[in-house]
């Protein structure tokens, strides 16, 4: 165990859908924090539990989690900051779980930005490691002549969902692009959207929510990983997509040039479909730019990351639990 670190009984709670990207990330932490030797569980909330410190996943969603472990005793509390936590704006129960944590974590630091500036002392930056999936390990052998785009999210205005569909719209009529769109629909108006997607546009496909094995296989297999958002989303997927070895196109945030920095060629104005459209068009034609994209991505997430992100949750351990330490 690094650094002689008693063993340490770490709550993870992560609310909402088991399929989202706060999910995959407390999995991939729990994995670490095992890694370093400690006790770690997952759930949704927050139980009365006896644990040593609790990790809160978004600080809309886990505010209740937050103060009733606050209120609980002495357990340290660390709140990670999820996209919709921070764009637009912090909402009152995210600075609420803000006020109460001990420690905050951001997965980049143009998010640390975006904090009330009495928070930022206690802000940390705990860049997302490289997933190690057997899913995003398989065949790249694809069948048929169709190039794939995968759309992976789930159907929420900030993240711009049909945008990919409405762009394929615009190919050539000798383009092999098919776009498959993973994810529920999460805001209603989006349900008549995608029927008539589908019903209009032959070059599109709504597979509907997908299980965690699914999604990853699905970006795998796909010749092309294309992410919409407004905001600050999706980091956890492009991450996937870069382990995967499949190009990402992606709108221009906080997040997507963080991840693949600010001169990315694959990178686009939000809500520019024509751009978008000669985007997917260029990757479909010309096979050395789909290699140019994967071999930026996969260079500037390397010096991105820190070289493991164990280091900066034992740093954040023995900042928390000096004591412990030997």
């Amino acid at each position: 165990m690094a650094l002689g670190l008693r063993v340490l009984k770490i709550l993870i709670v992560s609310p909402g859908s088991l399929h989202n990207g706060n999910t995959r990330s407390a999995i991939r932490w729990a994995s670490e924090l095992s890694a370093l030797g400690h006790e770690v569980r997952i759930t949704s909330e927050w139980e009365d539990e006896n644990v040593d410190l609790l990790v809160a996943l978004n600080a809309e969603k886990s505010h209740h989690a937050v103060a009733q472990c606050h209120n609980h005793g002495q357990t340290p509390v660390v709140v990670a900051l999820t996209g919709t936590d921070l764009y637009p704006s912090l909402s009152p129960n995210s600075l609420s779980s803000l006020q109460m944590a001990d420690l905050i974590v951001v997965y980049q630091a143009k998010a640390l930005a975006h904090l009330p500036e009495h928070h930022q002392t206690k802000a940390r930056v705990i860049p997302l490691s490289a997933p190690d999936h057997p899913a995003l390990r398989g065949s790249k052998q694809r069948s048929g002549n169709d190039f794939l785009v995968c759309v992976v999210g789930h159907l929420r205005a900030v993240k711009d969902p049909m945008r990919t569909a409405r762009a394929s719209r615009l190919l050539p009529p000798a383009s092999r692009i098919r776009i498959l769109h993973a994810g529920s629909i999460l805001e209603e108006r989006f349900a008549a959207e995608v029927a008539r997607e589908e019903a209009e546009n032959p070059r599109y496909k709504w597979l509907g929510p997908l299980e965690t094995e699914e999604a990853l296989r699905l970006i795998a297999s796909s010749n092309l990983f294309a992410l919409t958002s407004l905001q600050e989303g999706g980091g956890c997927a492009m991450n996937e997509a870069a382990a995967a070895q499949t190009p990402i196109l992606a709108s221009r945030n906080d997040a997507s040039t963080s991840l693949l920095g600010e001169d990315y060629p694959g990178l686009f104005p939000f809500g520019d479909t024509e751009t978008l459209s000669a985007l997917l068009y260029q990757c479909e034609s010309e096979p050395h730019f789909c290699s140019q994209l994967l071999k930026n991505a996969t260079n500037h997430l390397r010096n991105y990351r820190s070289a493991s992100s164990n280091g900066s949750w034992s740093n954040i351990l023995e900042e928390l639990f000096p004591s412990a330490s030997t």
